[in-house]
């Protein structure tokens, strides 16, 4: 394929994924500018990221450090001057959390109190060092049917690993992200953590994202609250890469 025709084929998508939005805002008596869409590149070339950013998007996510360490710097050389902000939405392991640091604007994983301690460290000594500007925002990822195998913290954790965000020095509380289970009814998933999260608000005004709903149901996502969507297989298609 060439660079003109997968531009065709992302612009196709992006308009797709876009009206999908726009009639799920609708229906749920919202404005399409209350949610943010939120495009997933893993194993998706710097390309695509380019020429989505040509397209308009500025927000990107990847889920494998390793991947998205590479991705960044070749997506800067191809968009210098692109606005852009990145997102961690995998799991993330401690000894990641240094790499992590230099490029990600946003975690949306962190579901531990280490975890954030090591996010919180790595954060800070960035910033000393000048590798990068701000604090780094965060998002408490909670598991929505009690198992941790897709990460996230138990929702009876969530107020303390929150407290304990606001503590550190290098670490931005923004919100709460979730993964409906799988096989699972995605609307009352989505209602327990809009619960959860108007909960949170009550001692943590400053968190005011909600990350929830991909592909296959973002629209219970919206009817729901998410002010995030993270779309991938609806926007880029079947996996292109092999995951390094």
């Amino acid at each position: 394929m060439t660079p003109e025709e997968r531009r065709a084929e992302l612009s196709e998508s992006l308009a797709a994924v876009r009206e999908r939005l726009a009639k799920a805002c609708h229906a749920a008596g919202r404005s399409p500018e209350e949610v943010e869409l939120l495009a997933v590149t893993k194993t998706f070339p710097a390309s695509d990221v380019a020429l989505l950013s040509d397209l308009g998007l500025s927000s990107f996510a990847e889920n494998r450090e390793q991947e998205a360490r590479g991705k960044v710097a070749e997506f800067a050389e191809l968009r210098p001057q692109a606005a852009r902000r990145w997102h961690m939405v995998g799991q993330l392991q401690r000894n990641k959390a240094r790499a992590v640091a230099r490029w990600a604007d946003v975690v949306e994983s962190v579901d531990s109190e280490r975890l954030a301690e090591a996010l919180s460290r790595a954060t800070t000594n960035a910033l000393e060092t000048g590798e990068r500007e701000r604090p780094l925002d965060v998002l408490v990822q909670v598991s929505l049917d009690g198992t941790t195998g897709r990460g996230g913290c138990s929702p009876e954790d969530v107020h303390r690993l929150a407290d304990m965000i606001t503590r550190t020095s290098g670490l931005r509380l923004r919100g709460v992200m979730a993964v409906a289970p799988l096989g699972g009814d995605a609307a009352v998933s989505f209602d327990t953590l809009s619960s959860i999260f108007e909960r949170l608000r009550v001692d943590h005004p400053e968190a005011v994202d909600v990350s929830a709903g991909m592909s296959g149901d973002l629209e219970s996502a919206v009817a729901h609250g998410s002010t995030r969507v993270r779309v991938g297989t609806a926007l880029l298609g079947g996996r292109r890469l092999t995951s390094p």
